[in-house]
């Protein structure tokens, strides 16, 4: 009798190690999801501006019977607002330009006023431009006093947090000139960009 009951308890000792040892199911770990981290800009491109620039371009003054095309030198200030939206930019700008024209002794000059739009890609911002633009110059018989659409585009780029260097080309369309029909001035200027960030 003491014999049976150790064999059974050796048998059972053996089962249980056996079992403790044997297949035991993976328990499933529960999936963490991360949620992307927000886009955040490496720089925040609002506030008051002010600056220079200084470029050339062409003022081509056409009519019905004539051509008078010549080539010109922009220079002047800007000043301006810009508001960082996350990855838009917008803003307003007023700028002023004394325009030297070839051939004319009387330089002229374009006062703009223009929307911006840009892109805010961290140190570096592409943008366009749209407004309006009075041009004032005396070419020939004309005295020209003009108001018309400007339109362009352009890109920003900060040196540091207050200093920017950029470029920019832009065009203004005027019509009916001194109240002439068909004759018609079109200025378009590329220039150098520099400025300050308050």
């Amino acid at each position: 009798m003491k014999h049976l009951l150790a064999t059974a308890a050796a048998a059972t000792m053996v089962a249980g190690s056996a079992f403790a040892g044997g297949y035991v199911a993976p328990v499933a770990e529960p999936e963490v999801i991360v949620a992307p981290a927000p886009i955040v800009s490496a720089s925040d491109w609002t506030g008051f501006y002010a600056g220079a620039q200084y470029g050339t371009g062409s003022f081509d003054l056409d009519g019905d019977n004539f051509t008078n095309d010549r080539d010109m030198k922009g220079y002047g200030m800007h000043v301006g607002y810009l508001h960082d939206m996350g990855q838009f930019v917008l803003g307003g700008e007023l700028d002023y330009n004394k325009l030297d024209i070839d051939d004319i002794d009387d330089k002229g000059d374009m006062t703009r006023l223009r929307a911006r739009a840009g892109y805010d890609m961290g140190r570096f911002m592409p943008y366009v431009t749209l407004g309006a633009a009075k041009v004032s110059a005396e070419v020939g018989t004309l005295d020209i006093s003009e108001t018309a659409v400007s339109y362009g585009l352009g890109a920003d780029f900060k040196v540091t947090d207050n200093f920017t260097v950029g470029a920019e080309y832009s065009k203004q369309d005027f019509s009916d000139i001194s109240d002439i029909d068909g004759v018609d001035l079109d200025t378009d200027l590329i220039q150098l960009r520099a400025a300050y960030h308050f």
